[in-house]
C-alpha cells in the first residue's frame, strides 16, 4: 500500500526506543523504504543498530537518542520531532516498540528489581512517550501502535514480571483506544509470537541474568528451590530463544497495516500459533489452556528441591506402611 494513498507525501512516524535491534530496527528500515519520514529512537547513537540504519535508510530517517524511562529525554525527543516537522500538521504514527524481559523463573524467585524494571520500560515508559506525543497525533488524527505480548493476557510460566507489565500495557492501550475515538486517533495492539531478537538470542545475556539471580536469592529460597531447578529454567529459556523465529516480517507487516490501512485492526496476532493460542485461552477450560501453555513454553522436568524431598519422604512412608501391613500377623 502506498503511503500517499492515505495521507499524502509528508507522512511522519515516530518509532520510540528499541530501534537499535529487533522489531523497531526492522520496522524503521521498512517504513523508510516505503517513502515515509521516520523518526527512529535508539539507546545508542553510536551503536551497531544506529549505524546499520544510517547505512541502509534514506536521508529522510531521523535518529534520536532516547531512554524512555528518562522523562527529560522523552521531552527532548518531542522537541526535536516538532522542530523537524516544522509547519506540518502533526505526527501521523507512533509505534511503541521498546520492551525488556528480565526474568528467569517463578514469581517467588523473581527479584523486585525485575518487576520494577519491566514496568518502567514496558508500561511507564510507553505511557510517558504516548502522553507526550498525543497532541501531535490528535492534530493529525493519526495512529498509535503498541507492541505487546500474549504474556500480558495469559499466564505464561516463569514470566510473571514481564507478563504483569504487558497486562498493564494492554489495558492502557484498550482504554486509550476508546478514549481517542472522538479525536479520530486509531489505536492498535500487536501481539507477536516468539521471535529471535536481541538480547534474548544472546547466550551471555541469559548467563548474566542467571548469575545475578543466584547471587541475589536468599539462602532459604535457594535451599527450597535448588540451584539445579533454577539452572534448568535458565537453560529452557535460552533454548526457547535460540529456536525462535528469525523472520520478523509478520510483525513488521502488522505494524505497516496498523499505520496505513484505512481500517486498522484493534489487535493483530502476528506469527504462527498465536490465533490458536488465543482460541484455546478464550474457549477451552482453564485446565486445558494452562496445560497448553506449560507444554508450549517452558517444559520443566524438575520440581523444586523441597518438593522432591517431600515426595521422597512420602514415597518412603508409603513403602514402610505397605511393608508393615504385610508383616501384620494373621
Amino acid at each position: 500500500m502506498e503511503a500517499g494513498s492515505i495521507i499524502g507525501s509528508h507522512f511522519s512516524l515516530c518509532v520510540p526506543a528499541g530501534c537499535d535491534t529487533g522489531f523497531g530496527n526492522a520496522a524503521a528500515k521498512h517504513l523508510d523504504s516505503l517513502g515515509l519520514d521516520v523518526f527512529a529512537t535508539v539507546l545508542d547513537l553510536k551503536g551497531d543498530g544506529a549505524r546499520a540504519l544510517r547505512r541502509s535508510c534514506s536521508s529522510r530517517l531521523t535518529l534520536l537518542q532516547v531512554d524512555i524511562t528518562q522523562p527529560q529525554q522523552v521531552q527532548q525527543a518531542l522537541l526535536d520531532t516538532k522542530a523537524k516537522l516544522g509547519l506540518r500538521a502533526g505526527l501521523w504514527g507512533l509505534v511503541n516498540n521498546a520492551g525488556v524481559c528480565v526474568n528467569l523463573g517463578d514469581a517467588e524467585l523473581s527479584l523486585m528489581s525485575n518487576f520494577r524494571g519491566c514496568m518502567e520500560v514496558n508500561f511507564f515508559g510507553t505511557v510517558s512517550v504516548t502522553k507526550s506525543f498525543l497532541p501531535l497525533l490528535r492534530q493529525a488524527k493519526g495512529r498509535i501502535v503498541n507492541i505487546s505480548s500474549p504474556a500480558g493476557d495469559q499466564p505464561f510460566p516463569c514470566l510473571a514480571a514481564y507478563g504483569a507489565s504487558k497486562a498493564a500495557l494492554n489495558l492502557f492501550t484498550e482504554t486509550l483506544r476508546h478514549e481517542l475515538v472522538p479525536w479520530g486517533v486509531k489505536v492498535s495492539t500487536i501481539l507477536p509470537s516468539s521471535y529471535k531478537t536481541a538480547p534474548s538470542s544472546n547466550n551471555a545475556y541469559w548467563e548474566q541474568q542467571h548469575q545475578q539471580l543466584l547471587q541475589s536469592l536468599p539462602p532459604a529460597l535457594m535451599e527450597e528451590y535448588g540451584e539445579d531447578y533454577i539452572t534448568e529454567t535458565k537453560d529452557l529459556f535460552q533454548s526457547f530463544a535460540e529456536h525462535a523465529n528469525p523472520d520478523l516480517s509478520p510483525v513488521v507487516d502488522a505494524i505497516v497495516h496498523a499505520l496505513l490501512s484505512p481500517q486498522p485492526q484493534a489487535r493483530y496476532y502476528a506469527g504462527p500459533g498465536i490465533g490458536l493460542m488465543y482460541f484455546i485461552h478464550s474457549y477451552c477450560p482453564l485446565s486445558i489452556s494452562n496445560r497448553f501453555l506449560q507444554k508450549l513454553f517452558v517444559k520443566k522436568t524438575l520440581m523444586p528441591r523441597a518438593l522432591r524431598k517431600q515426595s521422597g519422604l512420602e514415597a518412603n512412608l508409603s513403602l514402610n506402611n505397605n511393608n508393615e501391613e504385610k508383616l501384620q500377623p494373621l
